[in-house]
């Protein structure tokens, strides 16, 4: 590791040479059992007194970072931030450190106010215990984040829902890893072979998605003598589709079905007053002149189902991690 110390910063030589080797140690620059340099050879090297180093590895060894062997020299601990820091999962978690600092710099935070932030944020989820991490997995990023809140708000504060599509699980090693560590996941039925393949580590249920509160009084309110394009990105989604429009604007008689990439969809565009497009269609909105109405046939999670499927799988998790630590309590949970 490259131990240096830069004087044109605003923060003291003693605090900058006690984070570089902490964070080289947290980071796995430093590892378990690496020796470290001498008082007097660092001190040489970075241009300190050798006070100043003998204060920091003082500091460091109180905080069991390292270890001082008389006779052979000053070593890397067997440390906790060592330990995690060896781990070959510890490194994605570096990267969103990173990405965390460097944000927080675009927006003016400064390193000691987003201490400060990711401190206070520890000590809240700290204060409200383990909870239960699902994961929503479907199949367009913001249609899914909407059914990962929608779930969220149901299930209250004892679950975290993360959204997380298909796509993203197959593309990317960090989501793939977030999937599989989950307590549960949550799809569609026709889509649970499919999740169940790409997490086998976490258990996968399905809950039914009906359209959502907002699409249906949308539906509702169409005038009467609408013409409606229904727009699927799916040609296998058109049907249930047009009969759920059917259903929630009975009043509405002229309906016509198709897909994004049908050939003379534009021309069908031109004709009518109103487009309905499904989730994942939202490209179609280009191809409509200022003006037009233009409504996203948009689900919800049955809240029937959550409470159905979901609820008691919570439940049964929280009997579970508590254990034989408070069987009172269990029986209490056990009864609600």
């Amino acid at each position: 590791m490259d131990f240096f110390v830069d004087r044109e910063l605003p923060v003291p030589l003693r605090t900058q040479l006690h984070g570089l080797i902490e964070y080289g140690i947290a980071c796995g620059e430093l590892l378990p059992g690496e020796a470290l340099p001498s008082v007097r050879e660092l001190a040489e090297k970075v241009g300190v007194a050798p006070m100043t180093v003998s204060q920091v590895y003082a500091d460091l060894k109180a905080a069991g970072l390292i270890d001082t062997r008389p006779g052979s020299g000053t070593f890397v601990g067997d440390s906790h931030q060592a330990r995690l820091a060896a781990r070959a999962d510890a490194t994605e978690l570096h990267r969103q450190i990173d990405h965390l600092i460097d944000e927080s710099r675009r927006l003016g935070i400064r390193s000691s106010d987003l201490v400060s932030l990711v401190n206070a944020r520890a000590f809240y989820r700290d204060s409200i215990g383990p909870r239960l991490r699902i994961v929503m997995i479907g199949i367009f990023r913001d249609a899914t984040a909407s059914y990962a809140r929608f779930i969220a708000a149901r299930l209250g504060r004892d679950v975290t829902v993360e959204p997380l599509t298909v796509s993203s699980i197959e593309r990317n090693p960090a989501a793939m890893a977030r999937a599989n560590s989950a307590d549960l996941a949550i799809t569609f039925a026709n889509r649970h072979r499919e999740v169940a393949t790409l997490v086998p580590n976490t258990k996968v249920v399905t809950i039914s998605f009906t359209p959502s509160e907002e699409t249906r009084r949308a539906l509702a309110s169409l005038d009467s003598l609408a013409s409606i394009a229904v727009v699927s990105r799916f040609p296998d989604f058109l049907p249930i589709m047009k009969s759920g429009v059917q259903r929630f604007a009975p009043h509405v008689s002229e309906i016509t079905a198709t897909t994004l990439e049908a050939a003379g969809l534009e021309a069908l565009l031109a004709n009518v007053s109103v487009v309905i497009y499904a989730s994942g269609a939202e490209s179609v909105t280009e191809l409509l002149p200022a003006g037009m109405q233009a409504i996203e046939y948009r689900h919800a999670p049955d809240t029937a189902d959550i409470e159905r499927v979901i609820v008691p799988i919570i439940k049964a998790e929280r009997v579970s991690s508590q254990g034989e630590e408070n069987p009172k309590r269990n029986d209490i949970d056990a009864k609600v």
